[in-house]
């Protein structure tokens, strides 16, 4: 008969590409996924993985059975959470990978009222500005900026209508001036972010006829999102940030609007998860918790 434990240390293995991967997070021995893979393929009567000392990848077989494997297990979840839930209490622990900079200003205060309403549950937070990966990392959700052009996973919106602004200190303006055309940013300090090394220092900007680039220069860089709002703050250069990141800054005139008759690249924000099976009761009232507040409480700037 064919073991749970073995089914989820299949589906992990084939997530981490690797045995040794999948037993450091589950706290086991290499061998021990090993000797569980054997005794899954010799229950299936076919082999899932083909292994050599520098590889691991699943066979034809292993790629059919893949998608089994994972919806079983997803709903094994859903039925343990639905014998644990009592009069819509939530329980379970949710692993959520989100942006550095609407996480721990934005998000971060919802994830805790949240918490606070359904004391069963247990949250593990990722703030990073790199993209997870729903499929290989070991996150249950994902909150994330973009279009979205992967149709493998399953989007709910949280804030489809936002984009990016460029805002400044009031300082810097004081000392620099202020822009009075796109074009006028390529003799200004602006605060480009990177990410996977690349430095992404061509700002876009939909147009009629096109999006318009403009290539902008810095002395600063960093590869966290957040660094490049508090750089701005301190009246250190010109952001072109998610509106979501500096509504508040923006409110409280922090930093200011620049030309914000010029409309921004469009940056929407999704809930990702891997299969639509997956979304438990927990993640739903997750999502409506955090798109309820998102989408009445900040509004943008200027005209869609």
């Amino acid at each position: 008969m064919v073991r749970l434990e073995d089914i989820t240390l299949f589906v992990r293995s084939a997530a981490l590409g690797s045995f040794s991967r999948a037993a450091r997070e589950a706290n086991l021995l290499p061998g021990q996924v090993s000797a569980a893979i054997q005794r899954l393929e010799r229950d299936l009567d076919r082999r899932l993985f083909a292994r050599s000392t520098r590889s691991l990848r699943l066979t034809a077989e292993g790629e059919r059975y893949l998608p089994f494997a994972q919806e079983m297990l997803a709903l094994m979840q859903a039925g343990a959470e639905s014998l644990q839930r009592h009069d819509d209490e939530l329980r379970g622990e949710l692993k959520i990978a989100m942006p550095s900079d609407i996480g721990r200003h934005i998000l971060l205060p919802l994830l805790t009222r949240f918490c606070r309403q359904h004391t069963g549950l247990q949250l593990r937070l990722s703030l990073s500005d790199q993209v997870s990966n729903v499929f290989r990392d070991p996150v249950d959700i994902a909150i994330r900026y973009g279009k979205l052009e992967e149709s493998s996973y399953v989007a709910l919106p949280l804030a489809e209508n936002n984009r990016r602004v460029l805002v400044a200190s009031p300082d810097y303006l004081i000392e620099h001036g202020r822009p009075a055309a796109l074009t006028d940013l390529t003799r200004h300090h602006c605060l480009p972010f990177m990410m996977g090394g690349h430095v992404y220092d061509k700002w876009s900007f939909p147009q009629a006829e096109g999006a318009q680039l403009i290539t902008v220069k810095s002395r600063l860089m960093c590869d966290d999102a957040e660094v490049a709002r508090r750089w701005a703050l301190a009246g250190m250069g010109i952001a072109y940030k998610s509106w979501l990141d500096v509504a508040e800054d923006v409110h409280q005139g922090r930093l200011e609007l620049i030309l914000p008759e010029v409309k921004g690249e469009a940056t929407p924000l999704h809930l990702i998860c891997p299969h639509r099976r997956q979304f438990s009761p927990a993640i739903r009232a997750l999502h409506h918790h955090l798109r309820e507040h998102l989408q009445n409480s900040v509004s943008l700037p200027g005209k869609d």
